[in-house]
């Protein structure tokens, strides 16, 4: 298989921003992610990355919950990385990163791709900026924005 994160790299599992945090998304934000996203879900569609694809869909607590555990079996694996955005100093989840090895893979290299909830949307390039910058400087891999499909 080939590598995407060197196996010797600690990947952080919580990073401190400005205005947001990110914590490994995990069971615990369950709910939280479900309203968020819920509650955005034109929104996300019109994200870049996420157009045309099938999610967000309408789904229920039990079925986010389960999603919430493949992306945390899939952290623990390091097949990929999926962190909650949550809004400094509290626990609001306001958006969701994902780190994706290429497709065909390539080694050292990844796409990720962001969303914000619609209440945030005037933060989302500044979000996603912020992330990119991040990745740049902390992960040895070449991380590029996520761009739809050709």
């Amino acid at each position: 298989m080939t590598a995407f994160i060197p196996p010797d790299f600690d990947v952080p599992r919580t990073v401190e921003f400005e205005h947001f945090r990110l914590e490994v998304l995990g069971p615990e934000h369950n709910e939280r992610d479900h309203a968020a996203w819920s509650s955005s879900m034109e929104h996300i569609h019109a994200t870049p990355g996420f157009e045309g694809h099938p999610w967000p869909m309408p789904m229920t607590l039990e079925e986010n919950l389960d999603d919430m555990e493949m992306h945390a079996r899939e952290f623990e694996e390091r097949t990929a990385f999926t962190w909650s955005i949550l809004q400094a100093g509290t626990d609001d989840v306001i958006g969701c990163i994902y780190l994706y090895p290429l497709d065909p893979p390539s080694d050292g290299h990844g796409r990720f791709r962001s969303w914000v909830t619609a209440a945030r949307a005037a933060d989302d390039a500044q979000v996603r900026a912020t992330i990119g910058d991040w990745f740049d400087a902390t992960f040895p891999i070449t991380v590029t924005h996520w761009t739809p499909s050709a």
